[in-house]
């Protein structure tokens, strides 16, 4: 199944996540969905509340940056339940993000060059992980979501006060994505 992505204004994505317990049995599919979802919408992360669903939990898939046939290859393709970031390190460098649920605003971002997090995998098994340079962009920036964190969040106020209007046309519906979205005030 394809979820409709959540839209810039929604409330759940300005809410922390719940943990999910382990007898969730519908994780399996959900996670299945949300792969889906994010290919369909030519995405390399989505986060549940994305699809409306304040629980903690994200997927990624990191081939779309990779050129390289050869690099492709050690892509990562993950689901991160539950995950919690232990540590952030390293220079922080700038990289232009965008978001699914902010179709067509893409603006630099600063984040550290690595990320270590612990979560559980599919089959429930810990895991603590180091990843860096575009993998832990990746995550950083799905983890944010599931702790009420948009990207726009870590822009300066003159560039927030810039993209202001283009943000509330979306908020409206004014927004042209070739994926289904759904919007504030619209029911789930």
């Amino acid at each position: 199944m394809i979820y409709p992505i959540v839209a810039y204004g929604d409330p759940v994505l300005k809410a922390k996540g719940k943990d999910i317990p382990q007898d969730f049995a519908v994780l399996p599919k959900l996670i299945e969905d949300m792969f889906d979802t994010m290919y369909n919408a030519h995405g390399v992360g989505l986060a549940a509340p994305q699809i409306g669903k304040s629980i903690r939990l994200f997927v990624i898939d990191s081939a779309p940056f990779e050129e390289d046939e050869e690099l492709r290859k050690l892509a990562v393709k993950k689901a991160f339940i539950n995950p919690q970031v232990i540590k952030e390190e390293g220079e922080e460098w700038p990289f232009e993000e965008g978001c699914l649920s902010i179709p067509g605003v893409r603006e630099d971002v600063y984040r550290p060059a690595r990320v270590t997090i612990r979560y559980r995998d599919e089959q429930w098994q810990e895991h603590e992980e180091t990843f860096d340079g575009m993998v832990a962009r990746i995550i950083q920036h799905e983890y944010d979501h599931i702790e009420g964190i948009l990207f726009t969040d870590h822009l300066s106020g003159f560039k927030k006060r810039l993209i202001k209007g283009r943000l509330t046309k979306i908020t409206k519906g004014d927004v042209d994505a070739d994926y289904r979205m759904k919007f504030p005030g619209t029911k789930r």
